[in-house]
């Protein structure tokens, strides 16, 4: 059996994937919990037309991160942020 050896700090977006292709059955170390903490941050969503989005899906494949987090990433440094 494989083990995880992901940090226990990882971003939801990685858990994400990592779950998207794995199965709890192949961890003999997973165990339920009762205690889950986590902060949920208010977000804004908006359109943006179909083109754009897949060059932005393209990018952040290749950067290998989530597309919201370029998304981000980038109107953060548009904005001065």
């Amino acid at each position: 059996m494989q083990t995880n050896k992901h940090d226990e700090n990882i971003s939801i977006y990685e858990a994400s994937e990592f779950w998207d292709e794995h199965d709890f059955g192949e961890f003999d170390d997973v165990k339920e919990t009762d205690e889950v903490q986590f902060s949920i941050k208010k977000k804004k969503y908006v359109g943006i037309g179909k083109d754009l989005y897949e060059h932005i899906k393209d990018k952040a494949k290749e950067l290998k991160i989530p597309e919201e987090t370029l998304i981000n990433k980038w109107l953060s440094e548009k904005a001065g942020l």
